[in-house]
């Protein structure tokens, strides 16, 4: 299974609101710590629904978090 392209800036966003560790944004959301170190380095792309739920305990929207490329050659 190959890397997803989303990316996301939640390891930035944790440290600018108190220095949160992943242990508690785990908590926060619903899920393992290590679903959450998968997510941040990209191995695993969440479901909307956990997407949406980690943008609100950081108070950004969601493409704040997480990006896409824009275009097709970064796609393909």
């Amino acid at each position: 299974m190959k890397p997803t392209k989303v990316t996301n800036s939640i390891r930035s966003l944790r440290f600018a609101h108190g220095e949160m560790t992943q242990a508690e944004l785990a908590d926060r959301v619903g899920v393992t710590r290590q679903t959450v170190i998968a997510i941040e380095q990209g191995r695993y792309s969440p479901s909307l629904e956990m997407a949406f739920l980690i943008a609100r305990v950081f108070g950004v929207p969601l493409d704040d978090v997480f990006q896409y490329p824009d275009s097709a050659e970064e796609i393909s």
